[in-house]
């Protein structure tokens, strides 16, 4: 498995991250498969958060409830997970309180004395910088969190938590695919002024400002588009997208799933693909697309393909 660097001057990380948002609903035994098709495909990273699954917490439950991880094996592994988002409001809650509560009951539902990383869960509009870094250095100081990123954050809301908040961020989760891909292609279109993809939707440049301020980004959804019924890969509504995903399946001896993951590995920001799928065969197939390397020609063509001005 391919590593990139997590944060500025963080450890080597999977290229590849298995979403854990699905198994509640899953036995011990599913479970396990799941985990144990990850770790063999070098995968050692898994990304929770509070509000997965049916009741608060509980896909963290099913994932220490079925694995019951010593502690040698937990520390091979990275678990990140999330706080903020109030399902039941619904709204959005970066307080002290809410932060440091969340956590806590994370770190019970997954049975571990820390997590590796804690993300800010989609941006909250009343958030104060202030007590966002007082929650960290708070969980920093007791060693309940190793490492602090967000999500959905635009560049400006990120440099305002840095107002305040003394921690490097080491991430931002935002949902990316090859049919999905604004924060890439509106820069392609830069200038056209006849090209709705020039639009400026997410204060500009997010992957130009990561990748300046050493800020792993996390791609989540990576094979979801923005028509048809979701899911690009065989769908009709993406069928010149698939055909170049096909055919470059078959020269690189891999599955389309492979392609879809290579084509966000292939960036050189060094991006993480947070899979979703709970199929272990899924798993497998996708990690494989992080090494795969796919030429320039190769990359723009899965561009023009989804539907993106290639000028």
């Amino acid at each position: 498995m391919r590593s990139v660097p997590l944060g500025p001057s963080g450890p080597a990380v999977p290229a590849v991250v298995a979403g854990m948002m699905r198994i509640d609903g899953k036995t011990d035994a599913e479970v396990r498969e799941l985990y144990e098709a990850a770790r063999s495909t070098g995968i050692d990273f898994f990304d929770h958060a509070d509000i997965y699954a049916r009741e608060l917490h509980s896909a963290e439950r099913r994932f220490s409830e079925a694995l019951a991880l010593g502690s040698s094996e937990r520390a091979e592994i990275r678990l990140q997970t999330k706080a903020g988002i109030v399902r039941e409001g619904p709204y959005f809650d970066f307080s002290y309180e809410h932060i440091v509560v969340s956590v806590d009951e994370s770190l019970r539902a997954l049975r571990t004395d820390y997590v590796d990383v804690l993300l800010l869960h989609r941006p909250d509009a009343l958030v104060e910088p202030d007590e966002v870094a007082r929650a960290f250095d708070e969980l920093e100081a007791a060693g309940k969190v190793r490492a602090f990123g967000v999500s959905n954050h635009t560049p400006r809301q990120i440099d305002l938590l840095r107002t305040a908040v003394r921690q490097p961020i080491v991430a931002n989760q935002v949902q990316l695919s090859v049919a999905h891909a604004p924060i890439v292609a509106q820069g392609l279109a830069m200038n056209m002024e006849s090209a709705p993809q020039s639009a400026v939707l997410d204060g500009g440049g997010l992957v130009d400002y990561c990748r300046l301020e050493g800020i792993t980004l996390q791609a989540w959804s990576p094979l979801q588009g923005t028509r048809g019924n979701g899911v690009f890969l065989g769908d009709p509504a993406y069928a010149e997208l698939n055909a170049v995903i096909d055919d470059l399946a078959a020269r690189y001896r891999v599955t389309p799933i492979a392609i879809a993951v290579a084509w966000i590995t292939r960036h050189p920001a060094g991006m993480q693909v947070v899979l979703g799928t709970t199929t272990p065969g899924r798993v497998i197939d996708a990690a494989a697309g992080a090494d795969v390397v796919l030429t320039r020609a190769e990359w723009y063509a899965l561009v023009r393909a989804a539907g993106y001005v290639v000028p």
